[in-house]
């Protein structure tokens, strides 16, 4: 061994692993042993390749957003808000039920309910949740002024409402809803969109 790490250390597979204990267990229930023993490292390692637990964590949410949740990154390309929505909702949906991935969405399983010691934690996935709404909010201003949206709609409103809607669909997915069921809900929720 190396500083701690087993011969072969694979950083990315740890990250993928520490993702994986965070995104079941959320940020707080997340115990160092729990991390180092799904990482394969021991903590001396952690520390050396990752930084401590807040690091980790950001390191994580980074990967989940590159690899997980393109679907808040994709809905800014489509060529119409209702199809960004909808790519919005369908991938809220898509990655909350992924098979062999945890249920839910990280941001909310990951962060939620934190004690004192984890604010900055807390306010970096709060930050995460407002920058996909803020990109839809902009995508919404940008189909009014080409005449996609209708002039009298809140654009600002209409995100917060898309987003609600992902939300949702990523906690009822962490209760057990499957993919078929909630992509009937995004079905229903689109029958609100302004015409």
């Amino acid at each position: 061994m190396a500083g701690g790490r087993p011969r072969g250390f694979d950083a990315d597979e740890a990250l993928d692993q520490a993702l994986r204990v965070f995104w079941e267990r959320g940020y707080e229930g997340a115990a160092l042993s729990d991390l180092t023993e799904a990482m394969g490292i021991n903590r001396p390692s952690l520390y050396a390749a990752f930084g401590n637990k807040e690091s980790l964590f950001r390191k994580a949410l980074e990967r989940y957003t590159d690899r997980q949740a393109v679907h808040v990154r994709d809905a800014l390309d489509q060529p119409t808000a209702r199809a960004a929505a909808e790519r919005m909702l369908c991938g809220a949906a898509d990655v909350s039920t992924r098979p062999g991935c945890p249920t839910g969405c990280l941001s909310l399983q990951g962060g939620l309910a934190m004690g004192e010691d984890a604010v900055a934690t807390r306010e970096r996935l709060a930050d995460w949740r407002r920058a996909g709404e803020v990109g839809l909010r902009d995508r919404f201003e940008r189909a009014k002024a080409e005449g996609d949206l209708p002039a009298h709609v809140d654009a600002a409103d209409l995100a917060k409402f898309v987003v609600l809607v992902a939300q949702g669909i990523s906690v009822q997915a962490a209760d057990g809803v499957d993919r078929e069921q909630l992509h009937r809900m995004v079905d229903i929720a689109l029958t609100a969109w302004p015409a």
